[in-house]
C-alpha cells in the first residue's frame, strides 16, 4: 500500500466481547506479558476487530513478549480452521503493571510483522485496567485518540434482553470469569510456595550433607594430639611422673647409666671404695 494511505490514522472498531476476552487473557498472568493476534477486516480506512487468537508458546517475560515459530504455527492453524475468510488486522499484548505504551521491542515487532497501514497494536494493563490502541500515521506509530466498542448483541429487544433468565445468564458468566481469575491467582500463589519449598529443601539438604561429612571426617581422618610433658629446666630431661601424679622425680644420671649398663667394668673410684672397705674389715 502507498504511503498516502498511511497519513490518516486507522479508525478502529472492536467487539466488546473480544475486548473482554483480551482482558481475561491478560489477567490470567499478572507477572509476565501475554500476546495474541487480532482477527477481522479492513474497509474504507476502518479496521474492525471481530476475534482474537491467543499467542500460545510465546517467549514471555516480565517486560517483553515475542512471537516464536511455534506461536505462529498455532495462530495460523486456528485462523485457517475458524476464520478462513478473515485477516490478521493487528496484535495485542499486556503490560502488567507498567502502563500503556509501545516499547522499542514492541515497535520492532509491529514494524516487522504488522506493517500494513490498517494493522493496529492493542495494549492492556491488567493491574490498572488501562487499555489503548496504536496505529500507523505516515511512517510513525502513534497512539490512536479514539476507538469504538461494538456490542455484538446490539439490536436485541429491551424486554427480552433484560429478562430474568438473561440477567441470570450474565451473572453466571461474570461469576465464572471471577472464579477463573481467583483460580489463576491461587495457582500462581501455590506455584510460588512450591518454588520456595524446593529452595528451602535444597538448602537444608546441602547443610545436612556438609554436617555428615564433618562428622565422618572427625571420626575417620587421623588427628595429631599434642600432650604436654614436664621437663627439668636444668637438665632438659623429661621428668618422671609418679603414679599418683603428686610430684615428679628428676632422673639421676649415674643411676640411669648404671641401669642402662649393668655389666660395665668398675672404674677407679669403685676400686678405691672397695679397698677401703676391705681395710676396714681387716682391722676388725
Amino acid at each position: 500500500m502507498s504511503k498516502a494511505k498511511r497519513e490518516k490514522p486507522a479508525t478502529v472498531r472492536i467487539s466488546s466481547d473480544i475486548a473482554r476476552e483480551i482482558r481475561q487473557h491478560a489477567r490470567s498472568n499478572n507477572k509476565t506479558e501475554v500476546c495474541g493476534v487480532l482477527i477481522g477486516g479492513e474497509s474504507d480506512g476502518v479496521t474492525t476487530i471481530e476475534a482474537c487468537i491467543a499467542g500460545v508458546n510465546a517467549a514471555q517475560g516480565g517486560a517483553h513478549v515475542t512471537f516464536t515459530q511455534d506461536t505462529w504455527e498455532h495462530i495460523y492453524k486456528i485462523k485457517d480452521r475458524d476464520y478462513p475468510e478473515e485477516r490478521i488486522v493487528g496484535w495485542y499484548h499486556s503490560h502488567p503493571g507498567f502502563g500503556v505504551f509501545l516499547s522499542d521491542h514492541d515497535t520492532f515487532i509491529h514494524k516487522n510483522f504488522f506493517s500494513s497501514p490498517q494493522q493496529v497494536a492493542w495494549v492492556y494493563d491488567p493491574h490498572s485496567d488501562e487499555e489503548g490502541c496504536f496505529g500507523w500515521r505516515g511512517e510513525r506509530i502513534e497512539r490512536l485518540a479514539q476507538f469504538s466498542f461494538v456490542d455484538g448483541r446490539g439490536g436485541e429487544v429491551a424486554g427480552g434482553s433484560d429478562s430474568p433468565r438473561s440477567r441470570a445468564g450474565r451473572m453466571e458468566e461474570q461469576g465464572e470469569s471471577e472464579g477463573e481469575d481467583r483460580r489463576q491467582t491461587t495457582s500462581e500463589e501455590d506455584s510460588d510456595l512450591s518454588r520456595l519449598a524446593q529452595t528451602v529443601y535444597a538448602v537444608f539438604s546441602y547443610l545436612a550433607i556438609f554436617l555428615l561429612g564433618a562428622v565422618l571426617a572427625w571420626y575417620f581422618i587421623p588427628r595429631i594430639v599434642v600432650v604436654p610433658v614436664p621437663v627439668d629446666p636444668q637438665t632438659g630431661q623429661p621428668l618422671q611422673v609418679r603414679p599418683d601424679n603428686s610430684s615428679t622425680i628428676p632422673p639421676t644420671p649415674d643411676s640411669s647409666s648404671k641401669e642402662k649398663n649393668p655389666n660395665r667394668l668398675p672404674d677407679s673410684s669403685d676400686q678405691s671404695k672397695s679397698g677401703d672397705t676391705k681395710r676396714d674389715d681387716a682391722h676388725k
